[in-house]
């Protein structure tokens, strides 16, 4: 499903503790509203707009090289509120941390709580994760996909910006397949691994095991350039090879 329209809506300083960025917001329109339902909706809930937003936090000079980009998925419970149900903030903060020590990148922050179905489904899912089903059994039982988000707009608002190739910050394959079928080239997968938690390894487990999400730190990665993968090279020295993991070698599981 493409947008009809995708178009800047403001832009501002905005200082941060990682540094000084400029704050883009961006708004596309879908020619019709995203279905996100597997089931059919319930009476009175409220119709899907068509209009989906994104927010861009840009540093530095991002067309010299390839930037380090990360796409990361509102989550008020844990970039807010700092839940420790999931990774979600160690994520965003690994993200602002990697662009600071490059002196340039792209965070795209988009509004897809809950991986796409919402704040209110999500604590609906928290519930039924209380009485024992995982973050995925709970979407589904819930109606909804597993995962409901599309990473369409991101690959818009890139090329938006005048960036054509990326170095992507995920362990999802999805959003490097994503921006790949839009024509944005990912010329490296830099990990976003974080030092897990006993809260949220379940959590965890289920995204590498039912979702095909990448674990670096697998018993057959290499310690050390999975490390490079979050923390950058030593300073001197160039990228390890191994991680620069061609997108054909990150299949769907």
């Amino acid at each position: 499903m493409g947008f009809t329209n995708v178009k800047k809506i403001a832009e501002a300083d905005f200082p941060t503790r990682w540094g000084a960025f400029r704050i883009l917001g961006f708004e596309g329109t879908l020619a019709e509203p995203r279905a996100i339902r597997e089931q059919p909706a319930p009476a009175g809930a409220q119709p899907a707009s068509p209009i989906e937003s994104l927010v861009a936090l840009v540093m530095g000079d991002i067309h010299s090289a390839p930037p380090v980009v990360r796409i990361h998925s509102q989550c008020l419970t844990g970039d807010v509120f700092g839940s420790l149900r999931c990774d979600c903030r160690p994520q965003l903060e690994l993200a602002m941390r990697r662009i600071a020590q490059e002196g340039a990148g792209i965070l795209l922050y988009e509004k897809q709580e809950g991986r796409g179905i919402g704040l209110m489904a999500k604590l609906k899912a928290y519930e039924l994760q209380d009485q024992g089903l995982d973050t995925v059994e709970a979407n589904v039982e819930l109606g909804y996909a597993a995962d409901c988000r599309e990473y369409e707009l991101p690959a818009e608002v890139l090329k938006l910006l005048g960036v054509s190739q990326v170095r992507l910050i995920t362990n999802n394959p999805e959003k490097v397949a994503a921006l790949e079928s839009a024509g944005i080239a990912v010329v490296e997968r830099v990990s976003a691994e974080v030092e897990p938690k006993e809260s949220f390894e379940r959590y965890l487990r289920t995204k590498v095991e039912k979702m095909g999400h990448i674990q670096d730190s697998a018993p057959d990665s290499t310690p050390d350039s999975a490390q490079d993968s979050v923390n950058g090279p030593a300073q001197g020295s160039a990228p390890d090879p191994a991680s620069n993991l061609a997108p054909d070698s990150l299949t769907r599981k």
